[in-house]
C-alpha cells in the first residue's frame, strides 16, 4: 500500500527566510514552487515541506519539538558543526541508556533532534 513518507510539515513564519536558513546551517537542498517550500538533505527523497500561516493552521503556530530525527554518521561531529555554525540546541548531545542525541531549533523556534 504505502512505500514511503513523501513530506513532513513543519510550521514557520517565513519559509523562503526559513529555508535559506535550513541550507546554509544544515547544508539542505531546497526548492522553491509558489507556496510550496521544501527542504532536505542531499539525497534524501523525503522532505520538510515549510508551511507559513494558513487557515488550516488553526490555532497552531511554530516552535515545539516536532518529532523529526536526522541521522547523521557521526553525531559528535554534526552536533560540533551545528554548533560552530551559531545553531541554537534545546538540548545539548547527551547519551541516554537507548542513544546519543542532541535537539536543535531552528529559526522558528521547531525541535529537530540529531
Amino acid at each position: 500500500m504505502f512505500t514511503e513518507i513523501s513530506s513532513v510539515p513543519v510550521l514557520v513564519k517565513d519559509a523562503k527566510k526559513s529555508a535559506r536558513w535550513y541550507k546554509e546551517k544544515l547544508g539542505f537542498e531546497s526548492s522553491v514552487q509558489g507556496h510550496w517550500v521544501a527542504v532536505w538533505p542531499k539525497g534524501s527523497r523525503t522532505v520538510i515541506h515549510l508551511c507559513e500561516r494558513c487557515d488550516e493552521w488553526g490555532s497552531d503556530s511554530p516552535g515545539g519539538n516536532t518529532g523529526i530525527s536526522l541521522k547523521a554518521d557521526d553525531k559528535k561531529k554534526a552536533y560540533q558543526e551545528l554548533r560552530a555554525k551559531g545553531v541554537e540546541f534545546e538540548v545539548e548531545l547527551t547519551t541516554a541508556p537507548w542513544g546519543t542525541y542532541a535537539v536543535f531549533k531552528d529559526p522558528d523556534g521547531n525541535g529537530i533532534w540529531i
